[in-house]
């Protein structure tokens, strides 16, 4: 297979056509996509392609961006719920995007995988600020045109870094706000000279977090570099890194604790005797480089390839107490003849990490036709060891290393994509893709006899169709996904292995545009098969694990609008109903009076973290070009922590409002000063987005305890930006 990738590759090189129109004279295409490298392209959604999508651009994600994580800067865009660990959204950070978590979200950075290999999760903690490197993002909904990466299970977002600015600049933005937060970066570019052109950034971003001791101290650097001697060929290299070092706020905060107001309580660190353990922190640097290379073959198509490398290496700390020796694969020691068998200890979880390949595209355009042709090739290897460096009982010569397992996944692909023009107002586009994945696992940490070694082959078929006339579009696309389990959820058990999960999406588009006003109604239809969720199972090693469900659905309808009412002032926003149901769901109950554990069974139930209503509204006043004032407002419908549809295991329904206030001036000497307010949560609402449950019986009663991560009051930002 992978001998076949190769050859696909070389071929598309050999390839040269005709000569009878250029491209500019081919299929309309908006100019957001135009603008984007082939890179970008192969992975992002045109206007003319069936499927529903958001752009922001570079403006918009510079009015966003003031130090929160890329999550929160796509907040207000359609059927998004966003949540932080710290409260106040620096640091860990996540996002659901129709009730679909971010290991089914397919994250691009100019068309390279983002998501985790293995997790299949995504950390922006890893790049902070990298938002500020942001010349665009685009996010679709549903299966959409992921092309490279874990397959889209509910959404992708693809971030492109590239926007070269003909002049040199140099730009400084400073943000200071509530709970110690700041955030300053340095930006520069050199403009384009002699076909050479360099950009870079620096940044630095410190928070003490909402949360206790949830103290954020995230470092990231970015530079782009590319030469075009002429319009046919263009080089390009982008390395950009981050470094994180984060206090633990992963354990949330019980249902009780919050009843009685304590919502910044954090027992990371606790274990240890008297006050907290300082350095429960986790601790990550990940670096990534991207080399491309785009080539012009006569007037119709355009040959891209890319050389990425991630390169990552961290761990997490913790101090635990009064633990076995023999658990850590250590002889007890001996105290006047008497062997003691428990200790503190002080151990981190380490990861090593690299993950590169090859992406090469190539696109063609003649007549009413686009044709685009890619391949992928990937690998990753990681290394998972555990070190022990500090017992309160006996002296550790060096730090022991008590597990050590090793990872190996390959992937490649091969996709085909064509759109053509139909007569003057439709558009037929399929994408037909072949993706093959080898994962290999040697052992866990609590399971280090249990070994992986599968091979999937995938076909994601997608196709639809498009019409356009006098502002109005129409779309409707039929989509299928599927995707291999994650790490976690091989360690089910050594006789029980998970599934692949498949998807069928249907979505029907209508839109309609006018001088004033903005309408877009979309129709989903996600059906799903042995798709993993939480049951309360456990695995071998006793930690809960995900299982596979024969079907499941997601079923709903998006509504956007956006109203010019003067040319001062502009509302708008989006709504989402949803259904999102689970059938013959078998749960699982620990049973601590009899051992093992007790099932109960429905015969339909609501999916986890998918609220049936969300609503968000802006309204936009601009007095004067100088000033800008946005009001944000949004609701979240309730939201259940497992799949049981269980009333007093969810999270109760929140309505919140951000108030934005920008004002532009021109200083002397400087090409612009921007000065912006934000004020988030102006009701200082108490609201909980994110949680996590579990029962068990006890006594002969279903216990359960339900944890929350309560996001911060009323808080503010400052910022100011100057560009020379």
């Amino acid at each position: 297979m992978k001998r076949f990738f190769i050859s696909i590759g070389i071929l598309m090189t050999q390839i040269s056509y005709a000569q009878d129109r250029s491209i500019k004279d081919s299929i309309p295409i908006d100019s957001f996509y135009t603008l984007s490298p082939v890179a970008i392209r192969a992975v992002r959604a045109g206007e003319n392609t069936p499927f529903t999508k958001t752009n922001l651009s570079k403006k918009e994600i510079q009015l966003a961006n003031q130090g929160a994580d890329l999550p929160f800067i796509l907040n207000n865009t359609p059927s998004i719920v966003v949540n932080s660990d710290a409260g106040n959204g620096i640091g860990y950070t996540g996002m659901r995007i129709r009730g679909t978590d971010a290991t089914r979200i397919n994250i691009t950075l100019n068309g390279i995988p983002f998501n985790d290999a293995e997790s299949q999760g995504t950390f922006f903690v890893n790049l902070p600020d990298f938002s500020s490197s942001a010349s665009s993002i685009q996010i679709q909904r549903g299966v959409g045109t992921s092309s490279n990466g874990t397959g889209a299970f509910g959404a992708s977002v693809n971030i492109s870094t590239d926007e070269t600015e003909k002049e040199k600049y140099l730009e400084f933005n400073n943000s200071i706000g509530s709970f110690g937060s700041r955030k300053h970066t340095l930006q520069f570019g050199t403009g384009q000279y002699k076909g050479f052109y360099l950009s870079g950034r620096l940044s630095s971003i410190v928070s003490d977090g909402f949360i206790d001791r949830a103290k954020s101290n995230l470092r990231s650097f970015y530079v782009g570099a590319g030469y075009s001697k002429d319009s046919n060929s263009i080089l390009r290299l982008y390395i950009f890194s981050g470094k994180e070092k984060t206090y633990q706020a992963w354990y949330g905060v019980r249902e009780d604790d919050l009843q009685q107001g304590n919502r910044t309580i954090n027992y990371a660190g606790t274990e240890a005797p008297g006050l907290p353990y300082k350095n429960e922190t986790d601790n990550y640097h990940q670096t990534h480089y991207q080399l491309f290379w785009e080539k012009n073959i006569k007037k119709q198509g355009r040959f891209s390839t890319a050389f990425f490398l991630t390169r990552g290496k961290g761990y997490y700390e913790q101090y635990k107490a009064d633990e076995r020796f023999n658990k850590y694969g250590l002889t007890p020691p001996f105290q006047n003849g008497i062997a003691v068998e428990n200790s503190d200890f002080i151990r981190q979880l380490w990861l090593n990490n690299y993950f590169y390949g090859n992406n090469s595209t190539l696109q063609i355009q003649k007549n009413n036709s686009e044709w685009t042709i890619g391949t992928t090739l990937s690998r990753y290897q990681g290394d998972h060891y555990g070190k022990l460096i500090w017992s309160s009982v006996t002296r550790l010569n060096s730090p022991h290393t008590w597990y050590n397992n090793n990872a190996a996944k390959s992937e490649g692909a091969v996709y085909v994509k064509q759109q053509t023009k139909l007569g003057k107002s439709f558009y037929l586009f399929y994408d037909l893709q072949v993706r093959q994945v080898q994962y290999s696992i040697n052992g866990f940490r609590n399971n280090p006899l249990l070994f992986v070694d599968n091979n999937y082959t995938f076909f994601n078929p997608k196709v639809g169709v498009t019409y356009r006339n006098d502002g109005w579009k129409a779309y409707a696309s039929f989509s299928r996904g599927a995707k291999e389990p994650n790490r976690d959820d091989f360690e089910a058990s050594i006789t029980t292995q998970p599934q692949p999960e498949t998807l069928n999406d249907l979505e029907l588009g209508l839109e309609k545009k006018t001088k004033k006003l903005t309408t877009a109604i979309t129709l989903y239809d996600m059906q799903y098969k042995n798709q993993l969720i939480l049951t309360g199972k456990i695995n071998d090693v006793g930690a809960y694990t995900r299982t596979n469900v024969a079907k499941s659905r997601r079923l709903g309808i998006e509504i956007e609008a956006s109203y010019i009412v003067k040319k001062w002032i502009t509302t708008g926003g989006n709504i989402s109903l949803s259904r999102n149901t689970v059938e013959d769901l078998e749960e699982f109950i620990d049973d601590y009076d009899n051992g093992g554990q007790i099932r109960k069974f429905y015969d339909r139930s609501t999916l986890a973290f998918s609220p049936a209503t969300l609503l968000n509204h802006f309204i936009r006043i601009t007095p004067t070009k100088k000033i800008e004032a946005s009001l944000f407002s949004r609701y979240v419908s309730r939201q259940y922590l497992d799949n049981t549809t269980t009333i007093y295991r969810s999270l109760d329904p929140f309505f919140v409002q951000d108030l934005r206030i920008n004002y532009s001036l021109q200083v002397k000497g400087l090409s612009k000063v921007t000065l912006m307010a934000q004020v988030n949560n102006l009701t200082n609402t108490k609201y909980e987005p994110n949680g996590y449950t579990f029962s068990y019986l006890l006594g002969g009663l279903v216990e359960t305890e339900n944890y929350f991560f309560p996001m911060a009051g009323r808080n503010y930002m400052f910022t100011i930006n100057i560009k020379k």
